[in-house]
C-alpha cells in the first residue's frame, strides 16, 4: 500500500544505560511516526532491545542470576524512558522473544539453502564489549577497538560464514542507482567507498557461547549477535508469520541509526536481504553524535546526559523540541543545559508561548473568551504564508530534516507576533471597532489551531494543552492533516479558556 510507513530505531543493547543518543534516535522516529499518522498513513513504528551476547552472559554470571532474569530487569529502563518521553511505538521487539528466535533461525535456513552459508575457520581480532571482529586493515599498531578504544583479543575458532563478498557488485550497483538509499549524502559516499574497497565474508557464529540463538542445524554454534539483531526488522514486519503485514509494511521501511552502526546496516544487512531475495529498505538514515560541551560523552568523564534528569528538570516537550531543533539531523551536535535553556526561552517562551498567551489574553479582555468566525473569511497574506509553510514543512519532513521543518513552522509564529503589533487590536477596541477586533482575534486563534497540527509530532503534550485552551477536540492525531491545515478549517465559534503560559521562562 502506497500509504504505509514503517520506521525503526536500532534495537538498543539492553545493558546500556539509556542516554541522549538513545533518546535522540527514538524521538526522531516518534516525530516521523506521528507526522505520517497525521497524514493518514498506516504506520508501523518499532523499537526494542538487543538482549543476547557474551557481555550479557558474563554480567549475569557475575551477579549469580540467569541471563534471562538479567535482561528482564534491564529492559524496563528503556521501556520506562520511552513512556516518559511520550514515544508512540507500535511494537517493542526483544531479541529473546520466541517469535524473533524462530524468524532468525528460519532466515538462517533460507540463506543456507540458497548456498550463502558455509562452515570455516575464523581468525581475527575481537572486541568483547562491542562483540565485533575487526580486520587488521582497520586497526593501528595499538590493536584497540576502533569504536570503544578497548584492547582486542586474537581469536581463532570454527565459524559459520555468510558469503557477503558475493554481493559487492550488486550492492555497488544498487547504491549507484539509489542515491537516497543512505542519507545524508556524505554517508552514502562513505559506504560506497567502503564497498568499492572490497567486501569479505562475514563470520556469523560463535562457539562456546550459550546466551544467544543456536544455529538450527548445529547447536554447538550460537549466531553472531549482529546477525540476530538485524533480523528484528523482519520479525516486526511479519516476515514468515504474516504475509499481509509484511507486504503492507516492508516495502516502505525506513531505518534510523547512529553513524557508528551504519556499516552493519548499510553493508551487511543489504547483503543478507539480497541473499534472501527480499527488497532493501527505502532509506537508511545515519544521524550524528552528541558531544557534551565540546567533549565526547563517556562514563569515565562523567558527562553522559541523562534523559530522565533533563525531562524532570525542563519538561518532556522542551527536551524533545531541543533535540529536533538544535542540530540538523545527520550532523553532530553539542549538548549543554545552557543551550537548551536559551533555545527554550527564545523559541518556546518568547515567541510561540508569548503569541498564544497574548492572543488568549486579548480574547478574554475584549470578547469574554468567545470569538465567531468572520463571513467571508479571507486573508490573502496569511493564506499565502500558510501554503508556503505547508509546502516547506512537508518537503523537509519527508527528508527527515526536522530542524528545517520547524524553521518553516516558526514563520507562522513570527508573522503572528508581527501581525499583533501591526494591527494593534487594543487601538481598534479603543476606537469601538468591535467587528474588526473579532475578525482579527479569530485569525490569531486559527493560527494557533494550525500550529497545534504542525507541532504535534514534536511536542504532543503541549499541543494537546493548546487545543484544550482553544476549546477544540483535544487530540490532533484523530483529525485529518490535509483537511485541517487550511485557512477555512477552523470552527464557527472559538470558546477559549483563560490565558495560561505554555512555557514560562526558565530562570538560570
Amino acid at each position: 500500500m502506497d500509504n504505509s510507513f514503517y520506521v525503526t530505531t536500532p534495537i538498543y543493547y539492553v545493558n546500556d544505560v539509556p542516554h541522549i543518543g538513545h533518546a535522540y534516535t527514538t524521538c526522531a522516529a516518534d516525530v516521523l511516526a506521528r507526522y505520517y499518522r497525521l497524514r493518514g498513513y498506516q504506520v508501523l513504528f518499532s523499537t526494542g532491545t538487543d538482549e543476547h551476547g557474551q557481555k550479557i552472559e558474563k554480567a549475569a554470571r557475575d551477579l549469580g542470576i540467569t541471563p534471562q532474569e538479567l535482561v528482564d530487569k534491564m529492559v524496563i529502563r528503556f521501556q520506562d524512558l520511552w513512556k516518559k518521553m511520550n514515544i508512540s511505538y507500535d511494537e517493542f521487539i526483544r531479541t529473546t522473544d520466541p517469535r524473533h528466535i524462530k524468524v532468525v533461525q528460519d532466515f538462517f535456513r533460507l540463506l543456507d539453502e540458497r548456498g550463502y552459508i558455509y562452515l570455516g575457520d575464523y581468525e581475527g581480532w575481537y572486541c568483547v564489549p562491542c562483540e565485533t571482529f575487526w580486520p587488521e586493515s582497520q586497526l593501528d599498531e595499538r590493536l584497540v577497538c576502533p569504536d570503544c578504544g578497548r584492547s582486542l583479543e586474537k581469536l581463532k575458532e570454527e565459524s559459520y560464514f555468510f558469503a557477503l563478498s558475493r554481493f559487492q557488485e550488486p550492492l555497488l550497483q544498487y547504491l549507484g542507482s539509489h542515491p537516497d538509499f543512505i542519507m545524508p549524502e556524505s554517508r552514502h559516499h562513505e559506504i560506497e567507498s567502503f564497498v568499492r574497497g572490497g567486501l569479505k565474508d562475514q563470520s556469523i557464529s560463535r562457539l562456546g557461547l550459550e546466551w544467544g540463538i543456536p544455529v538450527p542445524s548445529d547447536p554447538r554454534h550460537t549466531l553472531y549477535v549482529w546477525f540476530d539483531a538485524l533480523v528484528n526488522y523482519l520479525t516486526v514486519a511479519g516476515w514468515g508469520t504474516s504475509e499481509e503485514k509484511f507486504s503492507n509494511f516492508w516495502p516502505y521501511a525506513y531505518h534510523l541509526v547512529g553513524k557508528d552502526i551504519l556499516r552493519f546496516h548499510a553493508v551487511l544487512w543489504p547483503g543478507m536481504l539480497m541473499a534472501a531475495s527480499l527488497p532493501l529498505p527505502r532509506r537508511i538514515f545515519a544521524h550524528g553524535w552528541w558531544t557534551v560541551e565540546g567533549e565526547k560523552m563517556s562514563k569515565s568523564r562523567g558527562n553522559v546526559v541523562d534523559p530522565y534528569l533533563m525531562i524532570d528538570r525542563y519538561g518532556v516537550d522542551r527536551f524533545r523540541y531541543f533535540l529536533m531543533r538544535e542540530v540538523s539531523f545527520g550532523l553532530d551536535g553539542d549538548f549543554s543545559e545552557k543551550a537548551l535553556i536559551e533555545r527554550s526561552n527564545a523559541d518556546l517562551s518568547d515567541n510561540f508561548g508569548n503569541f498564544v498567551h497574548r492572543t488568549l489574553g486579548m480574547v478574554w479582555r475584549y470578547k469574554k473568551g468567545v470569538v465567531k468566525k468572520p463571513s467571508p473569511y479571507q486573508d490573502g497574506e496569511w493564506e499565502k504564508l500558510l501554503e508556503e509553510v505547508k509546502e516547506g514543512f512537508q518537503y523537509y519532513m519527508e527528508r527527515f530534516a526536522f530542524s528545517q521543518a520547524l524553521e518553516q513552522v516558526w514563520k507562522l509564529v513570527h508573522f503572528a507576533n508581527r501581525y499583533i503589533e501591526r494591527e494593534a487590536p487594543w487601538k481598534l477596541h479603543k476606537e469601538g471597532k468591535e467587528k474588526e477586533v473579532e475578525n482579527l482575534l479569530y485569525r490569531l486563534l486559527d493560527n494557533a489551531r494550525l500550529l497545534s497540527f504542525f507541532l504535534y509530532p514534536f511536542m504532543p503534550d503541549t499541543t494537546l494543552k493548546l487545543r484544550e485552551l482553544l476549546g477544540l477536540q483535544q487530540d490532533p492525531g484523530k483529525e485529518s492533516l490535509e483537511e485541517s491545515l487550511c485557512w477555512q478549517g477552523g470552527p464557527e465559534v472559538y470558546s477559549v479558556e483563560e490565558a495560561q503560559p505554555l512555557f514560562p521562562r526558565i530562570i538560570e
